[in-house]
């Protein structure tokens, strides 16, 4: 605020104060402060009308051009909702600028929708919310128009330029109900986490699909590419259907880890629940080994003592395990950054957090909407490194070396 503003504002709150009035009742809706926006308002827009005219109201007429009496406008405001009298002219030339035609809102009203949309409040929700605050009343159109305004930024964000190596990159998915032909579709969102080279989290993108596969995995590495991510260390995903063909065809350098949580969750899936915790300790003693030997060795002691009762565990371990003991050569505090998905499983939850309201979706835009605004909140947040990343940052730069020469 300039110092002229500030001593204005000064002078009238001076003045007000003297008159007597009940400040206590200002602030309360309907209150002096909303009548004060309405009278602000109209002296403004009858400034500009003579303006526009070039004389003042009570003037004589010499123009060509007159006032033409008013018309009455409703504004969506913060302090709700307020009706004004916008004057009109007879050749309907007036512009008004502090309230231009066809705008119904003003005061950061739409900042506010975005903000109640974003934290998962249904249209209902934002429009009871709303209302209590500041008893106006808005349609269902009207906040679909306001949060549709984002998807703009949300295909800029999209197709944003990317670093050219990300030390590791998370692949997961979360499913949600789609519209689509007048029927209801359960469609995939997959999600790509990345630790940049300071080791801060950055979502890379997000894509929707009805089925997986190589093909589908090489087009999304293909952008990734093309976006600039010439190369990344390490992949961690669960088991996506044909993941792997891609990343050896997109990023070959790349160390592909199978999440260990998922692992697990996959083993215990047929396990009674009186023996799940029994089995869960044993797995234990395969990914917490001091090397790939040793981890074998807790295998093998696994598959005697399960093998008779559920050997579909053990042939998924032997069937994966190239891909889910890369870990098992990096340090053990590196380990826990790189061999389960906590850090997408936690987004992955914040999403499901603000989309729990919305049973179905209406279209792949309304989900990369509230799933891009839930992006933006939580980005604020990541300020800082992933822990253990000062451990780990110093051993990638050993263990390859040739691939961040440019970091050294």
């Amino acid at each position: 605020m300039s110092k002229n503003n500030q001593e204005l504002c000064d002078t009238f709150a001076e003045q007000l104060i003297e008159s007597g009035a009940d400040l206590s009742k200002i602030f309360e809706k309907g209150g002096l402060l909303k009548t004060l926006t309405k009278s602000l308002l109209e002296k403004a827009l009858e400034g500009e009308m003579n303006h526009h005219l070039g004389y003042p109201k009570s003037q004589r007429n010499t123009k060509s051009n007159s006032r033409n009496g008013t018309s009455t406008k409703i504004l969506s405001t913060d302090n709700g909702n307020i009706e004004i009298s916008v004057p009109r002219d007879r050749s309907s030339s007036f512009e008004p600028q502090i309230v231009p035609k066809r705008i119904t809102k003003i005061n950061g009203l739409d900042d506010k929708i975005i903000s109640m949309y974003a934290r998962g409040l249904s249209i209902s929700d934002i429009q009871s919310q709303l209302y209590d605050l500041y008893e106006t009343e808005v349609s269902s159109g009207f906040i679909s128009e306001v949060t549709n305004s984002v998807l703009e930024e949300v295909y800029a964000w999209q197709n944003r330029p990317l670093e050219s190596v990300y030390p590791i990159v998370f692949f997961d998915c979360i499913v949600v109900k789609v519209r689509h032909d007048k029927q209801i579709i359960n469609k995939a969102v997959y999600v790509a986490l990345g630790l940049n080279m300071e080791g801060r989290k950055e979502v890379l993108g997000l894509w929707m699909s009805k089925n997986e596969g190589a093909k589908y995995w090489l087009s999304v590495f293909t952008e990734l590419k093309n976006r600039g991510l010439q190369d990344i260390l390490i992949i961690c995903t669960d088991n996506l259907n044909g993941m792997n063909e891609s990343i050896v065809a997109a990023y070959p350098e790349a160390e592909h880890q199978l999440c260990i949580v998922h692992q697990i969750r996959n083993s215990l899936k047929y396990v009674s629940y009186k023996k799940k915790k029994e089995v869960s300790a044993d797995l234990k003693d395969i990914y917490v080994a001091v090397n790939e030997d040793v981890a074998l060795d807790a295998l093998n002691v696994f598959k005697e003592k399960y093998d008779s009762t559920y050997p579909q565990i053990s042939k998924s371990w032997d069937k994966h395990w190239v891909n889910l003991i890369n870990f098992l050569k990096y340090p053990k505090e590196i380990r826990k950054v790189i061999y389960t998905t906590n850090a997408i499983e936690s987004l992955n939850s914040q999403f499901r957090k603000v989309i729990k309201n919305k049973k179905v979706f209406p279209s792949e835009d309304a989900v990369y909407k509230i799933l891009y605004l839930a992006i933006r909140n939580l980005e604020k947040k990541w300020t800082m490194p992933t822990r253990f990343w000062n451990e780990a940052m110093p051993f990638f730069l050993i263990q390859f070396e040739d691939r961040l020469q440019d970091y050294i």
